[in-house]
């Protein structure tokens, strides 16, 4: 079998979950009678400290019912420039939602603060309303970086000042609350309203959860359905939702210590860099311009020795750690790119 390093969204469920899943009590969840999936919402909202939660599909639903609720046609959104939502959510925002975004650069997927009180509209007939702050935490294309705790806390208190809600794709919102070593509540107690992935590392097949308070989850209910999210017996993937929250939040840390393992093992290698420092959770990117061959190059020679990435530009390539990665895959996937670097150099 090849070393998987595409992404944590191809984990598979566990034996457990597919019994649970065979088992489910299920009912018409658009009636609002699968009691499995009241199950799920209940506990997930618990979890994160939130009024109440809504069973989505995927992440992106998620988000993009979030901006729904939040929002209203005409309006403005920020969001860090290279943020999920903005980038990886096929125009979601304003071909759905009808909203405008506006970009910041962030450094390790944080905004700095002074940007956001910038960008905030003043009440001028000619502007859009400022009317939601988006983060996102971890943040994917910044290599699985965190979001400090202080760093939440200081938007937040901006956004209570301008009155402007905060919005959390937690897409793997528990991946950063195992590498901050903390309650998942205490970083969405700076949110508004969150969306976090039952998929990803903790392993279920689908589904993510959007949490906030009993008026928005009212509201994004409705917009769920009008985006074709609104299923009947969904209890059934509902079922491997509790699973994963309740026995697979804990089991993040081997992944984390397989990202440092191998983030550590590549910057031994010549022609590889890496910010091995900068590795937090279960995601690194590293350049391969260094050893003289473009990304894609480098990806079909992985490829060939059963180690399969992506690549993200130019010479950007990226792994990431997941529950079907081994310590000897780590070890396995090493020596291959120092083979490849070795055959290049030799070349």
């Amino acid at each position: 079998m090849p070393i998987d390093l595409r992404s944590d969204t191809v984990t598979l469920p566990t034996q457990k979950m597919r019994d649970a899943m065979r088992d489910a009590e299920v009912g018409d969840d658009v009636y609002g009678e699968d009691p499995t999936i009241q199950q799920l919402e209940r506990l997930a909202a618990e979890m994160v400290g939130k009024e109440a939660a809504l069973f989505v599909t995927s992440g992106t639903q998620g988000n993009q019912v979030a901006v729904l609720s939040h929002t209203q046609r005409g309006d403005e959104i920020i969001l860090e420039e290279n943020s999920h939502i903005f980038y990886y959510e096929t125009a979601g925002i304003s071909t759905i939602a009808g909203v405008q975004a506006r970009t910041i650069k962030g450094v390790n997927g944080q905004m700095p603060v002074p940007d956001i009180v910038a960008a905030i509209r003043e009440d001028d007939v000619h502007c859009p309303r400022t009317a939601l702050i988006c983060l996102e935490n971890t943040h994917a294309d910044s290599g699985g970086r965190i979001l400090p705790l202080h760093y939440m806390e200081e938007v937040y208190q901006v956004s209570r000042k301008h009155d402007i809600p905060v919005h959390l794709d937690g897409a793997r919102l528990c991946n950063a609350a195992i590498g901050l070593g903390v309650d998942l509540k205490e970083i969405t107690t700076y949110t508004d309203s969150v969306q976090f992935c039952l998929s990803k590392g903790l392993s279920a097949p689908m589904g993510s959860i959007l949490a906030g308070s009993k008026e928005l989850i009212e509201r994004a209910r409705k917009w769920r359905k009008m985006l074709g999210g609104g299923t009947r017996q969904a209890g059934i993937v509902g079922a491997a939702g509790i699973v994963a929250l309740e026995e697979m939040i804990d089991r993040l840390k081997d992944d984390h210590r397989h990202a440092k393992k191998l983030a550590e093992g590549l910057a031994r290698i010549a022609g590889i860099d890496i910010d091995a420092n900068g590795v937090e959770s279960n995601i690194m990117m590293f350049s391969v311009a260094g050893l003289g061959m473009g990304a894609g190059e480098f990806i079909k020679r992985l490829n060939k020795l059963d180690v399969l990435a992506n690549r993200l530009g130019p010479y950007r390539i990226r792994f990431v750690t997941h529950r079907g990665i081994t310590s000897e895959d780590i070890d396995r996937t090493i020596e291959v790119v120092k083979q490849i670097a070795g055959s290049n150099h030799s070349s």
